[in-house]
């Protein structure tokens, strides 16, 4: 087998990291708010490069990928429960299902009717862009905190609980020895999971067809490159193994076939998904295609 670097991929790493040390040891001198801001970008720019080495990259051995993003710079969000979970996410089959898919924003209508009135409501504006932005990553990681206790018992979701401990210490004490407040360095996490909730808004749709589920976002702008191109999102699930810097020219090439395959399901840029979502829904919160097994 050659040995195969993807150096783009490698150097986005590098800026990750860079990125990261300078906004907590240097910019709490210049301007907290800066210090902040710059912490979130790298934090985000991070969580798409996980991303990419849960679907075999930058490097032919996974091992050493695994070991460049191990860090949680999240803090909430051990690595490598979010690659099983986002593998099983990849089975398209199962894309919105509310038990099945572990990225699913939709609940079984009989859970909805279920829930106190006060819980609807607050479901029903983080269905909104704007609420997901503000308590989209609160309620993300209740939901992802309570499925992992409730299925505490299986090894795979202990063994990556026990990996996270000390990855997770390791970060903390950085951040304790480093200028920049933990208080600070909290906002930031949560400045960098509300980002990432802009891509994750809308990628999947309530759809009889599986391949018609899935969203391209035509956007090339700055959100583009911190979500490292995951916003032609249609694309990624049908070619998983493409690196990001060639998802862009998979699309040129075949953009009336990825069309055709998710029956038009596209926005332009993120400032249409903006325009359109910021106050308004996209989806109701129950599924509206379910179908009681």
């Amino acid at each position: 087998m050659t040995s195969k670097i993807e150096w783009p991929t490698v150097g986005l790493l590098l800026v990750a990291y860079s990125g990261w040390g300078s906004a907590v040891f240097v910019l709490p001198g210049v301007a907290l708010w800066l210090a902040v801001l710059a912490a979130a970008l790298a934090i985000t720019l991070h969580a798409s490069l996980q991303h990419e080495v849960i679907h075999g990259h930058p490097t032919q051995n996974q091992s050493l990928n695994t070991a460049l993003i191990w860090p949680p710079l999240t803090l909430v969000i051990p690595y490598l429960r979010f690659r099983d979970t986002h593998l099983a996410h990849h089975l398209d089959s199962k894309l919105t299902d509310p038990y099945d898919d572990p990225e699913s924003n939709f609940l079984d209508p009989a859970e909805w009717e279920k829930l106190p009135g006060w819980a609807q409501r607050l479901l029903l504006w983080n269905n909104t862009l704007a609420g997901r932005l503000m308590i989209g990553p609160l309620i993300g990681t209740a939901f992802f905190l309570r499925s992992d206790w409730r299925a505490r018992g299986q090894s795979d979701v202990r063994r990556g609980w026990f990996w996270h401990v000390p990855a997770l210490v390791a970060v903390w004490a950085v951040v304790a020895l480093s200028p920049m407040s933990i208080w600070a360095y909290l906002m930031a996490c949560y400045l960098a999971l509300s980002i990432l909730r802009i891509r994750t808004f809308l990628e999947h749709r309530a759809h009889d067809l599986c391949r018609a589920r899935t969203v391209i976002v035509e956007d090339r702008g700055p959100l583009a490159l911190l979500f490292l191109n995951n916003n032609l999102h249609a694309v990624h699930h049908m070619h998983p193994g493409v690196a990001w810097y060639n998802l862009p020219g998979l699309l040129r090439a075949q953009r009336d076939r990825f069309l055709a395959a998710n029956e038009g399901y596209l926005y332009r840029s993120y400032g249409e998904v903006f325009r359109k979502h910021f106050l308004s829904r996209k989806d109701p919160v129950p599924h509206p295609l379910w179908k009681q097994p």
